[in-house]
């Protein structure tokens, strides 16, 4: 199949259903089997899906129902919104809409020429009626769904001091959510709530002090999408590193709040707590992966949690209710902290500091995993993630003083390899390995199937029990984005992408003792 792109007369058949293309708000709390609403498919980051036709036993059949290809020389990054039958997904200073069932591009949206850093693009969001978009020139806009004109464009930072924008908007009610990155420079970290009718700020979150703030850092970048507790009415986001990057003498103690896991009031902005995993970072170990939100029981009580494997190779299960610290453990090789401490933080070895004569230190600068997204299966009680052990050697270059990275890291060894951490542990319950360079993210589901990609380019689906290959398929390109699935008149769909193309599985037929609920999905269909 090709990409193939409706005439006018055809696109006009889909006037009436576009019409109605609103998200409803409560689709964010509890998404149908036909939606995936948001860049993490529901508020919890789990992406978790309870679709359970595709199952262990007949997932080997597999075939491609449809393909569109981008025509796009940027890897794709993002993850596809998928409501009422049409699909969103991104490049950088792109959005195509498609119809979820065939591919079939009904609309593209394409940013002007910008001299942004066009290093990635991980989505949209939506509210009602319209799509929310960032851009390379930090610039936030909002799209109507239905064909892609612009209502609104707002500038979130200024480019020209050296800010870019990558992330998914993360929706809250009527608060627009966007991060910023930037860690080239010296510059301030921050988080901004943006009304989704006017643009206008409703609040804004520093990470950091003010730039020039003595004896303070700058950094703590919020490139990555949060997740929401609706019941505690929390948002939970990651922040970046300090800078300078590799050198952390112009700025002592532990540079809050850089490389830390926040809860914020969404309505306010204001801090509820704050946790640290890589006080005083000289490595560039963002703490901006997935803060993913579990209701269970935890050693035998039932807790609210919150579970992060960060970049600086340790896995943290938090009580999300005030930050405390349930378990720290690493879930690969690490030799740059010297214990833990009370509050379950690593202790930073000064002697594990980047210097001019290098230092040999696990992780590496891309840390133990980065912006992969990781999944959590609540039947088996895994946590599981894209790591990357590694080694490296570190400097710190004076000669190139306190500005931006300050220093260099040069690989050693590492490889991709998918981790299976039982939660209540930490243990490492099975393990896959998946090459050099991989870069998936992970989706499991009801029926016992895990979904990412390998580094040769293969989709992958694995027996979540013990990691087991039950199928692969070949993309021909670089895998840097994250799996999806959905349901449709009754077929449950599997969405990859690799390399500037996105891919679309189902099973060939559906016996009717497979199909799970079917769903009133309707639109995007000619």
């Amino acid at each position: 199949m090709f990409k193939m792109t409706y005439s006018l007369s055809l696109m006009a058949l889909f006037c009436g259903s576009l019409a109605a293309q609103g998200l409803d708000p409560a689709a964010m709390l509890h998404p149908p089997a036909d939606t995936w609403p948001s860049y993490h498919g529901d508020y919890s980051g789990k992406r978790h899906s309870p679709l359970s036709q595709i199952t262990p036993q007949n997932v080997g059949q597999l075939s491609l129902a449809w393909l569109f290809q981008t025509n796009q020389s940027a890897e794709m990054k993002s993850s596809p919104l998928l409501v009422n039958g049409v699909m969103y997904f991104t490049a950088p200073d792109n959005v195509w809409a498609v119809d979820a069932r065939s591919g079939h591009q009904l609309w593209r949206y394409t940013y002007p020429p910008n001299k942004g850093f066009h290093i990635g693009h991980r989505g949209v969001a939506m509210y009602g009626e319209w799509l929310y978009f960032v851009t390379p020139d930090a610039h936030l806009l909002c799209l109507n769904a239905k064909d892609g004109t612009v209502r609104w464009n707002v500038v979130i930072a200024d480019s020209g001091k050296g800010y870019w924008m990558t992330l998914s908007p993360l929706i809250i009610r009527d608060h627009v959510l966007v991060g910023v990155s930037g860690d080239f420079d010296n510059l301030k970290g921050f988080l901004r709530s943006v009304d989704p009718e006017t643009g206008k700020t409703q609040w804004q979150w520093d990470s950091t002090p003010p730039v020039g703030t003595p004896d303070a850092t700058s950094g703590g970048m919020t490139w990555m999408t949060g997740t929401y507790d609706p019941e505690l009415d929390l948002v939970y986001w990651g922040t970046g590193n300090p800078t300078p990057v590799l050198t952390g003498k112009t700025r002592p103690g532990d540079n809050l709040y850089t490389c830390s896991i926040v809860a914020l009031n969404p309505n306010t902005g204001k801090l509820a707590w704050a946790f640290q995993p890589s006080p005083h970072d000289t490595h560039d170990w963002d703490a901006v992966e997935t803060p993913v939100l579990v209701d269970a029981d935890f050693r035998g009580k039932p807790t609210k949690m919150l579970m992060q494997t960060s970049r600086n190779g340790y896995f943290f299960v938090l009580d999300r209710t005030n930050g405390k610290s349930l378990l720290t453990v690493p879930f690969g090789p690490t030799n740059w902290a010297s214990g833990i401490d009370k509050d379950g933080r690593p202790i930073p070895n000064p002697a594990k500091e980047p210097a001019p004569d290098g230092r040999l230190i696990a992780p590496d600068e891309g840390g133990m995993t980065n912006y992969r997204s990781p999944s959590f299966d609540p039947k088996q009680g895994l946590f599981i993630v894209n790591a990357h052990p590694a080694w490296s050697i570190y400097f710190s270059k004076p000669a190139d003083g306190t500005f931006g990275w300050a220093g260099a890291d040069y690989s050693v060894w590492s490889k991709g390899v998918l981790k299976a951490i039982d939660y209540q542990t930490g243990k490492i319950r099975w393990e896959h390995e998946l090459g050099p360079g991989s870069g998936s993210g992970v989706l499991t589901t009801a029926s016992g199937v895990t979904f990412t990609g390998d580094g040769m380019g293969n989709f992958l689906a694995l027996d979540t029990s013990n990691g087991k290959t039950l199928w692969h398929a070949g993309s021909g390109g670089h895998i840097d984005s994250g799996p999806i699935t959905y349901e449709l008149d009754g077929r449950q769909y599997l969405v990859t992408s690799a390399g500037g193309a996105v891919f679309a599985w189902a099973l060939p037929s559906v016996p009717a003792t497979e199909s799970t609920a079917v769903t009133a999905a309707s639109g995007g269909r000619p």
